[in-house]
């Protein structure tokens, strides 16, 4: 069965880092859609960053161009988000996502995606 698993958050103040990661296990992360979506308090859940593992350039919300960064190591079959100078702002649970290999694109939509990993928290204070 497929399964994705995240890790990495916790508490930082503002202007610090957190790297998360998601294991996947059952299927490779490659040739894929692979996101992070992140859902705040009373918020809809919206997507940070998305990637089409079998190449081509990413995809980040205005809120976090030029401060997180989405990558894949196919070998360990694991996404990762870096997050730098994070902000009040970016508290949240994050959740790693899969589509479909059948889609050879992305997509910002929670309804594209099948697979959910049950999420890590991220809290970042002044």
């Amino acid at each position: 069965q497929v399964q994705l698993v995240e890790s990495g958050g916790g508490s930082v103040q503002a202007g610090g880092s957190l790297r998360l990661s998601c294991r996947a296990s059952g299927y490779t992360v490659s040739r894929r859609c692979m996101a992070w979506f992140r859902q705040a308090p009373g918020k809809e859940r919206e997507a940070v960053a998305t990637l089409y593992t079998g190449g081509g350039s990413a995809y980040y919300a205005d809120s976090v161009k030029g401060r997180f960064t989405i990558s894949q190591d196919n070998t360990i079959y694991t996404l990762y988000l870096q997050m730098n100078s994070l902000k009040p702002d970016d508290t949240g649970m994050y959740y790693c996502a899969a589509r479909h290999p059948f889609y050879r694109s992305c997509e910002t939509d929670t309804t594209a995606f099948g697979a959910w990993g049950q999420g890590t928290q991220v809290t970042v204070s002044l």
